[in-house]
């Protein structure tokens, strides 16, 4: 009998995320990462333009990362977070601090985006409930995603990814996002809405699996500071956004008014391994300093800031502030800038737009701009022929690299673009 495949190998034991199982085809393996490039069993490499989720920001197996979780490993790889600590995770506390909104001052880690919303959310509607207050609803955008697990799923909107648990899912007032036009609307709602809500949590600029949606900052701004007039916590939910994807360190740093809580995951240690963390101000900490323990925030994981996560998290922060990180940012936002320019009159093309390093194109389908669009699997595919690795939100390509992606590697992916817009 001849030797499975890893492919079959695969087939025949995982289930994998977001794919129908029934009919998907064999998973691609791949064996090795090597900076913008992945590369598969059979020697193919593909540019991984999407960050593998959104999460590699500084390019694979990068050395520097891997021997900082190396020296690690060979101190300390676990201890419980409950009455212990550890230097990895004072110092990658400290550090984020000091470059996050003055405004926020404690840490609190968890073990990927959804938990870190999930804390999030629990520390504001716990909040209200330490102070004697019955305050439960929560407000969101419409068009948002926050994650998988119950409460992420319960402040992001309503889908045919959230429709089997529906009358599972707490009930949330959603807007939509703030422009010129609505924003006067937006704020009469929140004032009519805001004796019973607890906190309103948002994705700042960009909603990211929503269809990179982008909006601008003055109109955040204005609700932000509606709410704080209003007594609404707010929660940025940076998963996506952090760490230099919007042309800053967080897309909040392109704001006045600052979130009472933010949460953060993704691209904080590199794309190494899972780390979700959430951060707050001295208010809201305060809130559970009590010597009735009911008012304890009663969260936590078995590898709660994991020594190992934490160096890979402190690693790559490290590389994120060198000043050729900083400068690669800006230089991939001005080529987005330039290759949309270029293409934003095609006829295929209905939307194009940029924020940072994040650059989408919304094809022209009539009125089918629904995930399940035909056109994802034949543009995910075109793609894949040709060594690129890009994920369709239905009709909406985007481009979100790791920052040591070269002008010449941009190029491609631009070409490809093109001769896809022609094809399709």
């Amino acid at each position: 009998m001849a030797e499975r495949s890893l492919a079959e190998r695969d087939q025949a034991v995982i289930w994998h995320p977001y794919t129908q199982m029934h009919n998907a085809a064999l998973p691609i393996p791949i064996v090795k990462g090597e900076g913008i490039y992945l590369i598969a069993e059979d020697g193919r490499k593909f540019i991984d333009a999407v960050s593998s989720w959104w999460v590699n920001i500084h390019g694979h197996a990068h050395p520097y990362i891997a021997e900082k979780v190396a020296e690690q490993l060979r101190t300390l790889e676990h201890v419980i977070f409950a009455g212990f600590t550890h230097p990895s995770a004072v110092e990658l506390a400290e550090r984020l601090l000091a470059i996050l909104p003055d405004n926020q001052k404690r840490v609190f880690y968890s073990d990927n985006g959804s938990t870190a919303v999930e804390v999030a959310l629990k520390m504001c509607l716990q909040y209200w409930s330490n102070l004697g207050q019955a305050r439960m609803k929560v407000l969101a955008f419409h068009d948002s995603y926050h994650g998988d697990t119950f409460g992420a799923m319960a402040v992001s909107a309503r889908s045919a990814f959230t429709r089997p648990f529906e009358q599972l899912l707490f009930e949330v007032d959603f807007i939509e996002l703030p422009n010129a036009g609505n924003i006067e609307v937006l704020k009469e709602k929140l004032s009519s809405l805001a004796p019973n809500l607890a906190a309103f949590i948002f994705e700042p600029l960009v909603q990211g699996a929503g269809g990179m949606n982008m909006y601008d900052a003055e109109y955040l701004d204005e609700l932000l500071r509606h709410c704080k007039n209003e007594g609404i916590l707010t929660i940025a939910d940076e998963v996506m956004t952090g760490f230099g994807r919007t042309g800053k360190l967080f897309a909040s740093s392109h704001l006045k008014e600052q979130a009472d809580v933010m949460c953060f995951s993704k691209g904080i240690t590199g794309g190494t391994m899972a780390l979700g963390l959430t951060t707050c101000t001295s208010k809201i900490y305060d809130a559970f300093l009590s010597d009735d323990k009911m008012k304890t925030l009663f969260h936590g994981h078995s590898f709660t800031a994991n020594p190992v996560t934490c160096s890979a998290a402190l690693a790559s922060l490290d590389l994120l502030l060198e000043p050729k990180t900083l400068s690669d940012i800006g230089r991939i936002e001005e080529q987005h800038g330039q290759f949309l320019k270029h293409i934003s009159n095609h006829p295929n093309v209905k939307t194009a737009r940029h924020t940072g390093t994040i650059l989408a194109i919304e094809w022209e389908t009539g009125n089918d701009t629904s995930y399940f669009n035909s056109l994802r699997n034949d543009l995910y595919n075109f793609f894949l022929e040709n060594g690129i690795v890009l994920r369709p939100l239905g009709n909406i390509i985007y481009i979100m690299p790791p920052y040591c992606i070269t002008n010449e590697q941009l190029q491609y992916i631009y070409t490809q673009i093109e001769k896809a817009l022609e094809q399709f």
